[in-house]
């Protein structure tokens, strides 16, 4: 389990927190999703949690510990996988699997199985020979992947890991983080792909502005959210519609001619199609449901995100 309450962190006494009271709990075993625009702290959170950056307010707890105790006693449980490539691109896939298993403080007869079994895992063995600069960008990731595995990590801290891979390597990396799940890894896992977390993770938070908007398991977070009617129109509704509409359901969203109306019952649709009717507005499409993750994501933040 990892634990953190009211973490603070700021860059500049002159900017705003990067952190700003974050609280969240991660369930040992559990693969989960943080969400967030650029810029609203998920960076700074996994940089406290991989020990690279020290909070300057409240506390971080893992496996019952305070973190920084919890690392002096066991130096290899945590790993960070980044999103940049953590690897000497001169050197060969196994020249660096030798190399971060001595840096991990790996050796001898111990060494030589990790590096095996990172190899199998990222299915990198016939590449072990090739120079890293040389691979392609989905088997880079793999190694980057590999490299965080080596020391049989209980937590993995896993910063964008499929960004720039072709179809078929982001699948392979998405099995991969599937099996870490099933072998009782603990799994933390930012990304911009919305399907991706909502194929893998059973617990989600959604940060901004360093601050946690919602957190619980993915069932919850959907659950909890309001049903969206969503119309597609033959032309703009009129501003006084509009401004009917928006008074009744705040969150109201018109993109030209496509209406989002968060809040709707079933028993308003016929009120709202005469509304449209009245104001000379057809509907060519008309849905209503629940809303998916990115949905509730750009209603919490107000941005899409990779804004």
């Amino acid at each position: 389990m990892l634990r953190a309450r009211d973490l603070t962190y700021r860059y500049r006494p002159e900017q705003p927190p990067a952190l700003d009271g974050v609280s969240l709990d991660v369930p040992a075993g559990s693969l989960f999703g943080l969400l967030g625009p650029n810029g609203a702290g998920k960076t700074t959170l996994i940089s406290l949690v991989a020990g690279l950056l020290a909070p300057q307010g409240g506390s971080l707890e893992y496996d019952g510990r305070p973190l920084a105790r919890a690392r002096r006693a066991q130096p290899n449980a945590i790993a960070l996988v980044p999103q940049d490539h953590a690897f000497y691109p001169t050197l060969t896939v196994a020249e660096n699997l030798d190399f971060f298993a001595g840096v991990q403080g790996l050796g001898g007869a111990l060494a030589r199985q990790r590096v095996g079994a990172a190899l199998a895992f990222g299915q990198l063995d016939s590449y072990a020979k090739r120079r890293a600069g040389e691979l392609s960008g989905g088997l880079k990731r793999r190694l980057n992947l590999a490299i965080g595995l080596l020391a049989d990590p209980q937590l993995l801290l896993l910063d964008e890991p499929t960004v720039g891979v072709d179809p078929q390597s982001r699948h392979f990396l998405l099995d991969a983080i599937r099996e870490l799940r099933t072998a009782g890894k603990t799994v933390i896992y930012t990304s911009h792909y919305m399907d991706e977390v909502e194929a893998l993770c059973e617990q989600v938070a959604i940060v901004d502005h360093g601050r946690v908007l919602v957190q619980g398991t993915l069932a919850e977070v959907l659950r909890d959210t309001e049903p969206v009617l969503t119309l597609q129109l033959d032309r703009p509704p009129p501003a006084a519609l509009a401004a009917a509409w928006t008074a009744r359901h705040p969150g109201l969203e018109i993109d030209a001619t496509a209406v989002r109306v968060p809040g709707a019952t079933a028993a308003e649709l016929p009120a709202l199609l005469a509304e449209l009717a009245a104001a000379g507005c057809t509907p060519h499409s008309l849905g209503y449901g629940e809303q998916n993750l990115e949905q509730v994501f750009m209603r919490l933040t107000q941005r899409s995100l990779r804004d």
